[in-house]
């Protein structure tokens, strides 16, 4: 398996090049020089000689740590000296009670019901809606108008109120959010206990793998085991920044993933893992959408017993959040799953996933593979916001593989690293995109959390980067994950009818995804590469074929336009499992992702090709209409869809009439009687899976009325006991009709009627008898009586007649009647041999004792 990977050189020679420029290029170039050359937005103008460049440079230090666990830098140079911030920068009285006053109205949105300045408001439990409210609720309480934009970007108080400062236009560099009074130099400090990150002075220090240190106001905390030095991101007060949409990333953004890449140089060197299947395996992300179902393809697929680092207070409610995932998912939570997991409580963001030291310690010993699903998925919040569990939470992992045992990291990114608009490649090896491009917080985090997990690789460490497209819907079960932004657009096609004009959808069906992600970490030979999990891609022409054949015709537009359409028809019919795609298509940050997302290339895929080939799993397919009906069904049944009604505008039609006559029930069938109808299909969906046509027409009959009936409602199912035969086995039913009538005094009737299959040679006859019933509704059958479709008009309607809509090209028409006549003469087919079928088993019977069926035919 190994030869699939023999380019390996090359793309180390890619990594190589890409990181020397990451590190500067090896030519001495400052963090500065660095963040000249990849931004490329205007330079901001310092606001004064004390405030200005000294505060907001970065010092370009050199570590000289010694061991992993080292904990201090020995700063050499311009990098010691503080920076001394006089003037108005270091008197505003206002940042510290502005940021208090958002943290006691953002406070109120939360679980807890409170909230610390230097805390962000999503890690403390905050929602989507909960910014929104909160946004509104401090422009009534505080008259303070902070754009819903710059919450997502950046939602702890302390950056919030910095940037309302910058914003009004404060005329001085406002100093850093300080949690403490003393600030100390060239540090970034550890996660408190929601997991945030938060910055004293200019600078900070991130703990990857132990708790955070402890230090009274106003002195230097002891450095503590696992703390990883880096180098001080600009803090985002050195830099005025106003709510309006980032066409590049926002500086501080910059600084602090500079910063968060350093992270990867202070990991432990380690050696190579044994080349064996894991028998102990390290899982998060267990409760989320892909997690779930990787966690029941490595208990299917392997003997490994998998632990799973579940955010929760205690063991207890660990094993209740990781069950009720599972059931959500449709998912097996049996005795054999359980004894076969155990649960950590814990949290990703949190220095050793918030474990305790000899539990940390226990697993560095004894875990075989460590595997990392677990990310805050959200496409509003900025890097700010995400980077503790998307970036730090990775490392953090990798502090775990590369600590005692080695062991292999797989970790799964997302084929958002390739999200710049104008790309033009993503294959496994391609470069990924340039990070100043990138504006979605999301998009960030993952491209920080893989550069740096390629630096880990330089420690020894071997990692797997497994970078899904759009994650869709279990094509069994239907189980789909509601803020994915593959189902969300899938849900706005087909509710809508209408879709953007797009390059390609990147996208798979989950269990496939789940399947070869197992399939990677069970297989040592495949350890160590990167792999695009992104199925067979879709095009525009594909989408739009799909939903034809499933009876959803859809009206392309360009981006804009369709972007208008649907923010004005979710305005207009609010749909509550869709408010998160509202606020993507509102948030110009956002949307800048969306359009990447659809106007990006096809992914390639030849590594993943091959690996499936050599595992012997199931190649990758276009997730086309027939693997997203079960998933479109659930996605009506939750209200984000709608499937083709019979109100919509037929796929297909044709009439069909027929002449008889009929009397009381009993009595001879000699008053005419006849019906001209009309039997038509939504949509092939329908066909498919309620084996139903719709009916409207009308009802001639004198016995019943003297003016014809008109059909107000109309069914008629195929083979409605799928070959159930009737009378032992001699009759079977090919057509049920079931019709709801009205008369012209507003009377209402009933008619119920049947097409036979019998062993009998007029076989022709029994495809146009319909034998029928009919009574006033909630009263039994009065009359009864038999209609047969005229031999002349039956080829004619039903074959030459048939009507395809006619928003659909001429082949699409083709193709329509082409499978409607194949399924439709099939059926009839079936029905009919039934019951010679039965006969001839009955001629065949050679038993000597009859049974009592025998006897009465």
């Amino acid at each position: 398996m190994r030869e699939m990977n023999e380019d390996a050189s090359v793309y180390a020679g890619q990594r190589a090049t890409a990181e020397a420029i990451e590190r500067g290029g090896g030519g001495g170039l400052s963090v500065d020089a660095l963040l000249a050359k990849v931004r490329t937005a205007a330079a901001h103008t310092p606001t004064g000689s004390d405030g200005g460049v000294a505060a907001a440079a970065v010092p370009d230090v050199v570590p000289d740590v010694k061991g992993p666990a080292a904990a201090v830098r020995d700063v050499k140079g311009p990098a010691a000296a503080v920076p001394d911030v006089k003037g108005p920068a270091a008197a505003v009285p206002d940042v510290g009670a502005l940021a208090a006053a958002i943290a006691a109205v953002a406070g109120r949105h939360l679980p807890e019901g409170h909230l610390s300045p230097d805390v962000d408001f999503f890690d403390a439990g905050g929602t989507s809606v909960g910014a929104v409210e909160l946004v509104a609720a401090l422009e009534d309480e505080l008259g303070v108008e902070i754009a819903l934009d710059d919450v997502f970007a950046d939602a702890r108080p302390t950056s919030l109120a910095h940037r309302r400062l910058s914003t009004a236009g404060a005329t001085a560099a406002l100093s850093a959010p300080a949690a403490s009074k003393t600030p100390t130099p060239g540090v970034i400090r550890a996660p408190d206990t929601a997991g945030t990150a938060r910055s004293e002075g200019t600078s900070a220090s991130v703990t990857v793998g132990s708790p955070p240190p402890s230090s009274a106001a106003g002195t230097r905390p002891a450095p503590a085991p696992g703390i990883l030095p880096v180098p001080a991101p600009r803090t985002a007060s050195a830099v005025a920044v106003t709510s309006a949409s980032y066409p590049t990333a926002r500086p501080e953004d910059l600084d602090q993933i500079l910063a968060d890449l350093a992270l990867a140089d202070r990991l432990p060197w380690t050696g190579d893992p044994e080349p064996l299947p894991p028998r102990r395996i390290l899982l998060t992300g267990a409760t989320g959408f892909l997690g779930s179902h990787m966690l029941l393809d490595l208990l299917r697929h392997s003997d490994a017993h998998v632990y799973c680092l579940v955010r929760a207070a205690d063991e207890e409610a660990a094993l209740g959040r990781l069950g009720e995932a599972l059931k959500r998912y449709e998912l097996p939570w049996s005795s054999e799953v359980r004894r076969r997991v155990t649960v950590l409580p814990g949290d990703i963001r949190r220095p050793h996933l918030g474990l305790s030291d000899e539990l940390w310690t226990t697993l560095t010993h004894e875990l075989d593979s460590v595997v990392g699903v677990a990310a805050a998925v959200d496409f509003l919040r900025g890097y700010q916001s995400l980077r503790q569990s998307n970036v730090v939470g990775s490392l953090t992992l990798a502090e775990l593989a590369a600590t005692g045992r080695p062991k292999p990291l797989h970790h799964i990114s997302s084929i958002a690293v390739f999200n710049e608009v104008g790309i033009t490649a993503m294959g496994e090896d391609d470069p990924l995109a340039h990070v100043d491009r990138l504006v979605a917080g999301y998009d960030q985090t993952k491209w920080a959390a893989e550069v740096a997990l390629r630096r880990a690789r330089d420690h020894g460490l071997i990692v797997t980067a497994l970078r899904p497209g759009g994650i869709g819907g279990h094509t069994r079960t239907g189980a789909y994950n509601p803020q994915d932004l593959s189902s969300g657009l899938l849900s706005a096609f087909g509710r809508f009818r209408t879709v953007p004009a797009f390059s390609h959808l990147n996208a798979a069906p989950v269990d496939w995804v789940s399947r070869v992600a197992v399939g990677v970490v069970c297989e040592p030979d495949a350890w160590g590469y990167d792999y695009n999990l992104t199925g067979v891609p879709n095009t525009l022409d594909d989408v739009v074929r799909d939903m034809a054949l499933g009876g959803m015709h859809v009206r392309v537009q360009d981006w804009d336009e369709w972007r208008t359409h649907a923010l004005a028809r979710l305005e207009a019919e609010p749909v509550p499992e869709l408010a998160f795609l509202t606020r993507v298509l509102e948030s110009p940050t956002a949307l800048r992702l969306c359009e990447a997302t659809l106007k990006g290339p096809a992914a390639t895929a030849e590594r993943t090709a091959a690996l499936v080939e050599a595992l012997g799993l199931r190649p990758a397919a276009r997730y086309d209409a027939q693997a997203q009906l079960r998933t479109f069904e659930r996605l009506a049944q939750d209200g984000l869809a709608r499937l083709p009604h019979k109100d919509d505008q037929p796929y297909l039609w044709f009439s069909e009439t027929t002449e008889g006559g009929v009397g009381p029930v009993g009595a001879p069938a000699d008053t005419p009687c006849s019906m001209a109808l009309t039997l038509s299909l939504a949509s092939m969906y329908q066909l498919v899976k309620e084996r139903r046509v719709d009916v409207t027409g009308e009802l001639t009959c004198a016995a019943v009325h003297p003016e014809p009936l008109v059909v107000e409602h109309g069914d008629v199912w195929i083979r409605p006991e799928e070959g159930i035969p009737q009378r032992h086995g001699m009759r079977h039913r090919l057509l049920s009709y079931r019709l709801s009538l009205r008369d012209a005094d507003g009377g209402r009737w009933w008619l119920e009627g049947h097409k036979y299959a019998r062993a009998r040679r007029d076989v022709w006859r029994q495809t146009r008898a319909l034998t029928v019933e009919i009574g006033r509704e909630g009263a039994p059958a009065a009359l009864a009586g038999e209609l047969v479709v005229p031999a002349d008009s039956y080829l004619r309607d039903q074959v030459d007649g048939i009507k395809v809509d006619p928003r659909l090209t001429s082949q699409e028409k083709r193709a329509a009647k082409l499978t409607w006549l194949a399924w439709f003469g099939l059926e009839m087919g079936r029905g009919l041999l039934g019951p010679f079928a039965r006969a001839a088993a009955d001629l065949l019977d050679l038993r000597r004792t009859t049974t009592p069926s025998e006897h009465h035919r």
